[in-house]
């Protein structure tokens, strides 16, 4: 296996959308078929079995996090409270034949964590590959590949990394993440939210036509629901080989709870009809933290920050637990200084990161754009359909409230940090638009150019779910090239953007530049989709704007 790291270790360091309320019957019904429906055909057996895969994620220089999830008997789907308790080991080595075992030991699967199990193992060396399973009644999981983040104080030359977001399981299939998968270059592989969706069947950007159904079909609330969508999740075989390849580095979005979610609530819940939001973001969080290889961080949230030497760190952002509602009529001015996105916490943590900070690069994953974005002057029958995909009222509102542009007083504090401590090379990696985008973060985007950028960012597209072309339901490439040119003309900031296609990024960071690979799929509809390069954008050290490069990494 090719390693990424390119160190000097030592050769020896191996608003609103709204949706029919769910009826209390199909709320209760997680225990009858469809939760059935989330086992694969064939699978009943009373024999031990790892049918959701494995996975890794965290890499730490000593240490990385590994995940599965055994069903020990026919019955014990995803969600069902049922089977037995389940001795679970684990193995890792630093080769595929596991002739050198470094580490191993055992741990118990029960249904109060889903049969789910992690394992976060330390003592390992640097910037090393390393080979893991799991084993269970005499039987051997796939073998996967890890890697550990190089030493804090390791002069990197060189990272790379997978960027995806926004999978809807109906909408299409993962090729994204085969392609990645095909890939033998990653350090890790980040997922800036929406890994998975939680409405019910039909009911969610699918151009009309699901492809093919999730389960539970209705629209997940309890925590049986989210554990049934996050086992249907993990039963895609493109999703189980890019876990086998790279470990995972995860932050969730709305998504993961319901559609426009905010600290007290959510666009797609109805409280009362659908429960409390408490015990839904609850029930929420347990499934994740439960199914995802994702350490628990600060106040069990997911944000917290990951080193790689001294090349690079990676504050990850959630921009979901703590942000207040966004704003509209009945709601205050996006301007209201008592509006938060990040909340207090997590704003004056991210500043204090970003201003000790030693490393070359300082990255962000941040699941909505920062850069501001005003509609301009698209045309009817181009603003509808913008409008529809962000959530905006169809009648030329200029302000996607659930961005960092509902919640201005936050993004200045926070750019205005950056400019007042001179800390450079500060780069946002940004999901949840369904778009590609290449920008510059202004300080104030009324006198860009002629006024500073304080940092630069990279959003990717949607994996599968609608984009401007699907909404509209015309060719890609379709709206983007009308489109496009009015959405730079009215933001100067913004050096490219593609409303349309669907696909995956990859990230390669050295001392002098960070660059953006784009690539798209040629059908997201079908299972043997092939991918092709579309752009490439770098932002070169000390500058804090964005240049389009010719050739991918």
């Amino acid at each position: 296996m090719t390693s990424r790291y390119r160190a000097t270790e030592g050769a020896n360091s191996p608003f609103p959308r709204r949706r029919t309320v769910v009826k209390a019957a199909a709320a209760t019904a997680v225990l009858a078929g469809p939760l059935v429906a989330a086992l694969p055909a064939g699978a009943a057996t009373e024999t031990p079995a790892f049918l959701h895969g494995v996975a890794s994620g965290d890499p730490l220089p000593d240490g990385v996090l590994l995940w599965t999830r055994v069903t020990p008997t026919a019955e014990s789907v995803p969600g069902s409270g049922l089977g037995p308790d389940t001795e679970v080991s684990w193995t890792v080595a630093t080769d595929k034949a596991f002739t050198t075992v470094v580490s191993r030991g055992s741990l118990t699967a029960t249904a109060a964590s889903d049969h789910t199990v992690k394992a976060d193992i330390r003592g390992l060396a640097p910037a090393t590959d390393y080979w893991f399973r799991f084993s269970a009644g005499g039987t051997d999981s796939p073998a996967a590949r890890t890697r550990t983040a190089p030493a804090a104080d390791a002069d990197v030359s060189g990272l790379r990394f997978g960027v995806v977001t926004c999978a809807n399981w109906e909408a299409g299939y993962f090729s994204s993440y085969r392609h990645l998968a095909n890939r033998n270059d990653l350090d890790a592989w980040l997922h800036l939210g929406d890994y998975i969706y939680e409405y019910k069947s039909g009911e969610y950007g699918t151009r009309g036509t699901v492809v093919r159904p999730h389960a539970p079909l209705n629209e997940i609330i309890t925590l049986a629901d989210y554990r049934t969508r996050h086992g249907k999740y993990k039963t895609d075989p493109d999703l189980q080989a890019l876990h086998l390849k790279a470990p995972v580095i995860a932050i969730w979005d709305d998504h993961e709870f319901a559609d426009n979610a905010w600290s007290g609530g959510a666009v797609n819940h109805t409280e009362g009809a659908e429960g409390t939001w408490t015990a839904r973001q609850a029930a929420a969080k347990q499934a994740y933290f439960e199914w995802m290889p994702v350490r628990p961080a600060i106040e069990g949230t997911t944000y917290r920050r990951l080193r790689f030497g001294k090349l690079a760190d990676l504050s990850l952002l959630d921009l979901r637990s703590f942000r207040s509602q966004q704003a509209s009529s009945g709601s205050g001015s996006v301007d209201d200084p008592e509006r938060t996105i990040t909340g207090r916490a997590q704003l004056d943590w991210l500043k204090a990161g970003l201003k000790a900070s030693d490393t070359k690069w300082r990255l962000v994953g941040n699941s909505v754009m920062i850069a501001p974005f005003v509609i301009g002057s698209l045309t009817a029958d181009l603003l509808k359909p913008l409008a529809k995909l962000l959530d905006l009222p169809q009648d030329g509102i200029g302000v996607n409230t659930d961005q960092w542009d509902g919640y201005t007083d936050d993004r200045r504090e926070l750019l205005a940090h950056l400019r007042s401590n001179a800390i450079g090379n500060t780069v946002f990696l940004t999901g949840d638009i369904h778009m590609s985008w290449a920008n510059d973060v202004p300080v104030d985007a009324g006198t860009y150019p002629l006024s500073p950028s304080a940092a630069t960012e990279f959003v990717i597209t949607s994996v599968t779910s609608d984009n401007l072309d699907d909404i509209v339901k015309v060719p890609e490439g379709t709206v983007s090239a009308l489109a496009a040119p009015l959405i730079q003309l009215a933001n100067r900031h913004v050096h490219w953007v593609d409303t349309d296609r669907h696909g995956y990024g990859v990230l390669d960071i050295t001392a002098d530049r960070a660059q953006m690979d784009y690539y798209v799929l040629s059908d997201r509809t079908s299972p043997t989709a092939t991918s092709s390069w579309e752009r490439s954008y770098r932002t070169r050290s000390g500058t804090q704007k964005v240049e389009r490069t010719y050739n991918p990494v």
